[in-house]
């Protein structure tokens, strides 16, 4: 008897995949096979003997790992768990009725309105855009990468709601697609914070969102596409040290000399059907 002459296939290797802790119960693993599945990625069974760093090793770059209560980003480099950020800080300074947010003072969020954050990334700026619109107002927020997108929605639905916010309607999308299958006026404002050109030294957090996150330029067509969906405003961050702003043609508002990131507004449809 002879051996085969076929070489074993090594397993296949996965961009992302979904998994839970050590610690799971059929709820969990239900809730964690129905996210991946809702974005199109594996979801492995876990248990006490299959560690995270042998999935990474042998399965996956990187992990999303649905635990009891939290949410967790996992690659080589190091792990992230879902947490409301420095949004919570922001909030905190709205219910204490400090008007100096940035978000609060060039989009000028008024309760009621309709917000689309085209660039969700770790959803700070959704939360705050929830919480300046209030439980009578509405945001949805855009995120491409599949990672990002598990990390920040779960983690999201795990939190308690704050009474004055309204709830982020999170949708795993392509914003230039997304924009284009919107009717005129959808939203009140638009929002983008797209990843800065150049990479500046940063938080653990944010560095993790950098190896995860989608590069895709931010394009004039895509920025026109929002001001026809934006019923009154088109709100967007860059850094000061890069050219995004220049490359669209964007001037930014004045800032202070020491400000790292400068926004900029541009006119919604709105705008121009009121002059018409």
């Amino acid at each position: 008897m002879t051996a085969s002459s076929e070489s074993p296939q090594p397993p296949a290797r996965h961009a992302l995949v979904v998994t839970t802790s050590d610690r799971v119960d059929n709820a969990l693993a239900q809730r964690a096979r129905e996210a991946a599945e809702g974005v199109g990625v594996p979801y492995v069974e876990r248990h006490h003997k299959l560690p995270l760093k042998k999935l990474l090793t042998d399965t996956a770059d990187a992990l999303i790992v649905f635990e009891s209560t939290a949410v967790s980003l996992v690659d080589a480099e190091g792990a992230l768990r879902f947490s409301p950020g420095l949004a919570h800080l922001r909030v905190k300074q709205l219910d204490a009725g400090v008007p100096e947010d940035m978000l609060l003072r060039i989009a000028e969020l008024r309760e009621g309105e309709r917000v689309l954050d085209c660039t969700l990334g770790l959803g700070a700026d959704a939360q705050v855009a929830a919480r300046l619109v209030g439980p009578s107002g509405h945001v949805t927020a855009l995120e491409k990468s599949p990672a990002l997108y598990l990390l920040v929605r779960h983690g999201l639905e795990g939190l308690p709601r704050h009474p004055a916010s309204c709830a982020v309607e999170v949708v795993h999308a392509d914003a230039a697609e997304h924009l284009r299958t919107l009717p005129d006026g959808a939203f009140d404002v638009v929002l983008f914070d797209p990843m800065f050109e150049k990479e500046r030294k940063s938080s653990v957090a944010f560095e993790t969102l950098r190896r995860h996150a989608d590069y895709a330029p931010l394009t004039r067509e895509t920025v026109e596409e929002a001001q026809r969906v934006a019923r009154r405003a088109v709100v967007l961050k860059g850094s000061r040290y890069s050219r995004d702003f220049k490359k669209l043609g964007i001037t930014p508002e004045p800032a202070r000399p020491n400000a790292t990131v400068l926004w900029a507004k541009l006119p919604g449809r709105g705008s121009s059907i009121r002059r018409a």
